[in-house]
């Protein structure tokens, strides 16, 4: 294979599998099996010095499907689009504002919502 082909492919280094626990007695059918793990900041963030997790303390931004306990994932270094919902401090609290192309608030951008995780219990 030549040079260039080598740079093309790399094959992660991490390792998702699960370590098999070590039991007495009989084994489960199911001990062979097992799913990779997933890392959820490998998958939701991608620039991790600039990422931020924010937990909602109340339902203030029901307009927007955020509820209590809700998990906000907010990067700073991304500019926000039009539509895109961003962490911004309004009269000296954050509040979640959708950006839009004309505001009749004074706001500062403190990040971009990127991924909302979703409390279910």
């Amino acid at each position: 294979m030549n040079d260039l082909g080598n740079r093309l492919i790399k094959k992660s280094g991490n390792n998702h599998r699960v370590k098999s626990p070590t039991q007495t007695g009989f084994s489960s059918p199911a001990t062979h099996y097992s799913e990779p793990r997933i890392d959820l900041n490998e998958v939701l963030v991608t620039n991790s010095s600039s990422t931020f997790y924010i937990r909602v303390v109340d339902d203030e931004f029901k307009e927007y499907n955020v509820v209590t306990n809700d998990v906000l994932i907010v990067d700073k270094s991304l500019s926000p689009k039009k539509n895109q919902l961003v962490l911004a401090t309004v009269d000296d609290s954050f509040k979640i504002v959708r950006i839009a192309k004309e505001h009749n608030l004074e706001m500062n951008i403190w990040g971009t919502i990127t991924y909302i995780i979703k409390a279910v219990l």
